[in-house]
């Protein structure tokens, strides 16, 4: 089992060393978008970002995790042809779909509430999409295959050319808004263009009805539950335009970036995680490696949450070059939902733990109700809280969305796949998460002294008890002694 841990681990280190480096990368835009525009018009950018991420559903159709499913095991079909089909398959609807856009981008942008000076905001998008879209199966082939150097190069190449760009458009040449769309649009270009040697290698020109169809079905159900997924993520965003105004999403969303190293552990973790159980399932102690990589994933993360919510103020107010700060001080006034979010994407994270369960069985079909029960929480709570808290309001939906959502998936996932869960060990870890969230806002709230010595006394006594708890200085010390030998 320790081997298993071990390789997941490496993987994961793999994928989170360029993840980590693209993300950061990437969040340099971040000091440079709320230092120069203000929250009304970041909000703005934030909006169409937010239609983007709803739409790349509609462009992906589900096939990702159908290429993973299928060529992972090459029950039907072989290797070429489960690159093939699926490939060529999101490579016209994503055509079909950009062109539509284009055309009709005038009344798009009415329908939401673009005003007109916008409109080439919706044109980019419709390329950027169409792009993104047909590398897709490129980077999955990278990830089943193992090839995490020439994944990582790529995806930090992408992010390098955005941030130059963004440098040059934005801070140099003036550009404003539209600057942030042509920089998005040149990297994805550019990341199709190193993709290509990929295609080419493993494009086939052989036809395999069966396994089109196969395709077709077990990834249709991943469009209502991704796009239920995207919109826990981002509907919050048009529902704030809705109830309030660009300037709160602004807000909203640049303090939500600053959760950016409890997003980065998820990301990579599920990078890894997805082709490590599928190659794994099969192993005599599988559920027993499932089980402990979920103790180890919460601890792990809850110990991120610790730190960074009792010292996030101070973050914020790190100085920066040109007087500028880690965001614009406009922005300084939603920093209290970062804990909230931080512990929404724990949940998210342990959602992610748990769908081993659905793939390996075949259970696809519960997706969309799962994902369906997050959105409409999402939807639900954001309406009836945004108008009551504002942005806590957002940040409390989102978190309810994520733990309604890991709750259910367990209930399924252990109908069909039962795995013994260390559950004492994991609610334990989450209630001294809560309690950091208590003591937090306490602070915030002036009800208890808010100085160094008691957050440095606060944090290390919670950072022992979860590492006490998850048995994350153990394991580490078995991995340690292992690579030793």
């Amino acid at each position: 089992m320790l081997d298993k841990i071990k390789s997941l681990s490496k993987q994961t280190l793999t994928y989170g060393t360029s993840t980590i480096i693209g993300r950061f990368l990437n969040f340099l835009l971040v000091p440079i978008y709320t230092n120069i525009f203000p929250p009304s018009e970041y909000g703005v950018v934030t909006l169409v970002f937010a239609y983007i991420a709803l739409l790349n559903i509609f462009y992906s159709i589900g096939f990702e995790s159908g290429y993973f499913k299928f060529a992972s095991t090459l029950e039907v079909g072989d290797d070429k042809q489960n690159f093939t089909h699926p490939y060529v398959t999101i490579f016209l609807n994503a055509f079909v779909l950009s062109t539509i856009i284009l055309i009709l981008s005038d009344p798009i942008s009415g329908i939401i509430a673009l005003n007109s000076e916008y409109t080439s905001f919706v044109r980019y998008s419709a390329l950027i999409l169409f792009f993104d879209a047909i590398v897709l199966i490129p980077f999955a082939k990278l990830r089943l295959k193992n090839k995490a150097g020439t994944f990582a190069a790529i995806k930090i190449t992408n992010i390098v050319v955005n941030i130059g760009l963004n440098i040059l458009l934005v801070i140099v040449l003036r550009m404003g808004l539209v600057a942030i769309f042509i920089s998005n649009l040149v990297a994805s270009f550019v990341t199709f263009l190193l993709l290509l040697p990929v295609v080419f290698k493993n494009l086939s020109f052989t036809y395999n009805g069966r396994l089109l169809d196969e395709l077709w079905k077990f990834s249709l159900p991943y469009i209502p539950s991704g796009l239920a997924s995207n919109m826990i993520i981002v509907v919050s965003r048009p529902i704030m335009q809705y109830l309030t105004d660009e300037a709160t999403i602004g807000i909203f969303q640049a303090n939500l970036r600053l959760a950016i190293i409890m997003s980065l552990i998820v990301q990579m973790f599920e990078y890894a995680w997805r082709p490590f159980f599928l190659n794994n399932a099969k192993e005599p102690n599988a559920k027993q490696i499932f089980s402990k990589i979920m103790t180890v994933f919460v601890g792990f993360t809850s110990l991120i949450l610790i730190v960074l919510t009792f010292f996030i103020d101070d973050i914020i107010k790190i100085p920066l070059p040109f007087r500028a700060h880690l965001i614009g001080a406009k922005y300084w006034g939603g920093v209290y939902i970062v804990p909230i979010i931080l512990l929404a994407y724990i949940f998210n994270g342990i959602y992610i733990n748990l769908m081993v369960g659905i793939y390996v069985e075949k259970k696809t079909k519960y997706l969309p109700l799962i994902t369906g029960l997050g959105a409409v929480i999402t939807i639900a709570f954001n309406f009836i809280l945004i108008p009551i808290w504002g942005l806590t309001g957002a940040a409390l939906a989102t978190l309810t969305s994520y733990l309604s959502m890991a709750i259910y998936i367990y209930i399924v996932s252990q109908k069909f796949y039962p795995i013994k869960y260390e559950l004492k060990k994991v609610f334990t870890m989450l209630l001294v998460n809560v309690i950091t969230l208590l003591i937090y806002y306490c602070m915030f709230y002036h009800f208890i002294p808010s100085n160094w010595i008691a957050r440095i006394t606060f944090t290390i006594i919670f950072t022992i008890i979860i590492a006490v708890i998850s048995g994350i200085s153990k394991a580490k010390k078995l991995i340690f002694n292992s690579q030793s030998a």
